[in-house]
């Protein structure tokens, strides 16, 4: 571990003495490269200085207790700095647990409606609400790209895009079946009904990363409509692209712009066609090394909404928090927390 973290600095510091030439100062392009490079590394690094600190003060420490003037003091010293040093230690090797390449993107996040109807629909609405209000309080940019509503307010299904550094490390977990449990308003018996929404998250992909062919896409221009048929706009600004190889459909329909339009749905069409690829990839790694956390089986019901009791309930780590309103209110943080470190746990476990 000591000669991958020495090498980890040493990239740091080449990283930050180019970034201080001339030239590379007037390219934003290659500075902006490199900038992103160095802020990767910067948390190991600067958790590697703290730990060589630590055992320097360790050491120190060591040699001052053999002076019975100072021995008492010397060993609350040398305690302190072995316990900094173990501390240091854990984070070091949770830093350097192999990383998702995809976590500093921006995320796609699309909501359906499952089991349930209107119930369904809007549970949906609950979630989409949920998941900007998260955003909002990270001062994340959401956007619509699609959206197809209910006359009661629900939502059927909706596409949306978060713009955030590290937006996708924090909704990755959020893929599979979300249950909802309650007591709909058109239920005079005042019994409990059981809806399913379906959540898929996609990290944003630049074209240039992923490529398609031109020639495999069927682009369809119509006009934009809303909940009940209702034409929102009189021009046909709304967009199809089909990725006919794969039959893979997107509309993008939120923008009165046509060139906005076909931008954002082709950014979920890329990000659409990578995720498939990656999770091709995935399905070929051996089991034992997979993480038991999940993040992209649609078909995993992974969390239970429930009203009357007002808890939520991730099943993939056995959390339960009787926190109901707050967390459909955007206070998501325990629960993705809770996820991150079960998934550390895991990768930690795997590669010992």
């Amino acid at each position: 571990m000591q000669e991958k973290l020495v090498a980890i600095e040493e990239k740091y510091n080449v990283l930050e003495k180019r970034m201080q030439d001339p030239e590379v100062y007037s390219d934003p392009a290659t500075y902006a490269k490199l900038a992103r490079e160095q802020k990767e590394i910067a948390p190991v690094v600067e958790a590697f200085r703290k730990y060589e600190k630590a055992k320097s003060d360790m050491d120190g420490a060591r040699e001052l207790m053999s002076d019975p003037e100072f021995k008492e003091m010397a060993q609350e010293e040398y305690e302190a700095a072995q316990e900094s040093m173990e501390q240091m230690e854990e984070e070091l090797r949770i830093l350097l647990l192999p990383r998702d390449p995809n976590d500093s993107k921006n995320v796609i996040i699309e909501i359906r409606g499952g089991a349930g109807g209107d119930e369904a629909a809007l549970f949906a609405y609950n979630l989409y609400r949920m998941y900007t209000m998260y955003a909002e309080s990270k001062r994340w940019k959401s956007e619509i790209a699609n959206i197809n509503e209910t006359e009661i307010g629900g939502i059927k299904e909706v596409s949306f895009i978060i713009e955030g550094d590290g937006a996708y490390s924090r909704f990755k977990f959020e893929s599979g079946v979300h249950r909802v449990q309650r007591v709909p308003e058109t239920e005079a018996s005042g019994r409990i009904h059981t809806s399913t929404v379906t959540v898929a998250v996609l990290p944003e992909v630049e074209e240039v990363d992923f490529e398609i062919n031109p020639s495999d896409l069927q682009i369809d221009t119509f006009r934009a409509s809303g909940a009940g048929g209702q034409h929102v706009n009189k021009t046909e600004s709304a967009i199809r692209i089909t990725h006919v190889p794969t039959g893979t459909v997107v509309e993008c329909q939120d923008e009165r712009s046509q060139h906005k339009n076909r931008d954002r749905a082709m950014k979920i069409l890329v990000s659409r066609l990578y995720e498939e690829e990656c999770r091709k990839q995935n399905e070929e790694i051996a089991a034992e090394r997979k993480s038991q956390v999940g993040t992209g089986d649609r078909s995993e019901r992974i969390r239970t909404y429930n009203y009357p009791q007002g808890r939520v309930t991730d099943h993939r780590i056995g959390l339960t928090l009787y926190k109901l309103e707050q967390i459909l209110n955007g206070a998501l943080d325990e629960v993705i927390d809770a996820l991150v470190m079960a998934d550390q746990a895991e990768k930690l476990k795997s590669e010992s």
